[in-house]
């Protein structure tokens, strides 16, 4: 290789959405450090395995994408490989010698540290997974390259957990909680919007516990989502993921009183029983879940809602697996994420007894998704024949010079522009689409060429409210 030539990292990113995030902080820190990004793993010098470890699947995919890297390896001597995220904090030295490839492994809270931990990589392999203290703890922060920007962001507003459901690894890989102080989050959505974005979404493991204002009535996140909303030029936020505990009158109100906030929510139920919610030590029952989801609908009534399901607890029986179905009809999710319950390291739902046996998790989470399929296309159809706002993303998957885009209600739209009309200078903007179509889990709409000729109203409206296109 020239020796002009920079050297290049690639990496694999799997897992949530603070995996998203991290693995672009880590592509930021290197760059810093004369590194360029690399298309494919192929081109690079430097592969990180960002892992996830919520569930066994997400696990046994770093296993596999490490294997994939062995051969290349071989043939690029000075190839390193290094296995990061919350696989790497949980597994630490066992998980060198599950992946011979990898030359060293380190946690999520040691990004910082990536160039450092690189300068060791001719010594021997090693694991890095310290974990910082709460009070020594310091947020990375967003430095983008501009043309890395796009018209939605995330911004990290919290890490870790301080509840300890049974099922849950997030504890022992992320630690405890830690909020980032809300001047460092304002700046980074202004950093984001000033460069191009237009929506953020606000992450953490559990945002509804954010303590980072010291507010008077200890409701720090709804006054945080009101300084987002103040925002200049931001158009949208969003936040996930809460804990239905912890989720709040105040913070209900939020998606009514502030004009940024988008209709809707992801609230993970993981079980429609109130017995297996106490076994999975979620602190709340059914239907304390069910007041505070009836709240918020008499505040928004058309807000869109998801959540997360997990199938086969230990010691579910069919009764409760029912209740969760009824669950599901009596709340009219819009979409779901639902799972077959797998046991995982160091939590404490290992000593429950009384397993479910797998083909009746299967069938179980069969149930389940086919369900949920019929409700969340009868909410999709009640769109067809409505106007949505939509903010428009770029161009569309589908093609045949469509763009794409979300409304208010996170839906996705794929809609054909005006004929004629420059499709560039739609990205970023707030448009309005008729539906006349739906499909399997997206919209199809059309907007009209009269739409984009009132667009320097519609800013000029918006920039008297605060809002800039």
């Amino acid at each position: 290789m020239d020796s002009s030539t920079p050297k290049k990292i690639f990496i694999q990113n799997f897992g949530c959405q603070m995996n998203d995030y991290d693995a672009e902080r880590m592509v930021e820190v290197m760059h810093r450090q004369g590194y360029a990004t690399a298309a494919t793993a192929e081109e690079a010098d430097l592969i990180v395995i960002n892992s996830c470890s919520i569930r066994d699947k997400a696990e046994q995919k770093t296993a596999s994408a490490a294997g994939r890297y062995r051969e290349l390896k071989q043939f690029k001597p000075g190839l390193v490989v290094a296995v990061g995220g919350c696989v790497a904090q949980q597994e630490g030295e066992r998980l060198l010698r599950r992946i011979p490839v990898a030359d060293f492994v380190f946690g999520p809270d040691l990004i910082p540290a990536l160039p450092s931990l690189m300068a060791r990589v001719s010594k021997k392999r090693f694991a890095a997974t310290e974990v910082i203290e709460v009070e020594d703890y310091e947020f990375l922060d967003a430095d983008p390259e501009p043309s890395a920007v796009k018209v939605t962001a995330l911004v990290t507003i919290q890490k870790g957990c301080d509840n300890h459901c049974a099922f849950c690894v997030v504890p022992t890989t992320r630690g405890r909680e830690v909020s980032r102080p809300a001047d460092e989050v304002i700046a980074e959505v202004a950093r984001f919007v000033a460069l191009g974005a237009r929506e953020v979404t606000l992450i953490g493991q559990n945002v509804n516990s954010y303590h980072g204002i010291g507010s008077e009535d200890g409701d720090d996140f709804a006054e945080l989502l009101e300084r987002v909303d103040a925002v200049p030029g931001l158009l949208r936020q969003r936040f996930t993921t809460s804990h239905p505990k912890d989720f709040t009158p105040k913070v209900a109100r939020a998606f009514r009183d502030f004009r940024t906030v988008g209709s809707w929510l992801h609230l993970p139920v993981q079980s429609g029983s109130s017995r297996t919610l106490k076994r999975m030590v979620r602190d709340y029952t059914r239907a304390e879940y069910l007041e505070k989801i009836d709240y918020l609908r008499q505040l928004v009534p058309d807000i869109s809602l998801s959540t997360d399901i997990i199938v086969g607890y230990p010691g579910e029986s069919e009764a409760e697996h029912q209740e969760t179905l009824s669950l599901l009809e009596q709340v009219q999710y819009d979409s779901i994420y639902s799972f077959e319950y797998s046991a995982r390291p160091d939590t404490p739902a290992l000593k429950l007894r009384d397993s479910v046996h797998g083909p009746i998790k299967k069938r179980r989470l069969q149930e389940v998704q086919t369900l949920q399929r019929k409700i969340t296309a009868a909410r999709l159809r009640r769109w067809i024949g409505r106007d949505a706002e939509v903010l428009v993303e770029g161009a569309s998957k589908r093609g045949a010079g469509q763009l794409c885009g979300r409304t208010r209600g996170n839906e996705l739209v794929h809609f054909s522009a005006p004929v004629g009309g420059d499709e560039k200078a739609l990205i970023g903007k707030l448009v309005s689409v008729h539906i006349t179509g739906a499909g399997t889990n997206t919209l199809i709409g059309q907007m009209d060429s009269d739409v984009v000729r009132r667009l320097p109203l519609i800013a000029a409206h918006r920039e008297a409210d605060g809002a800039v296109h």
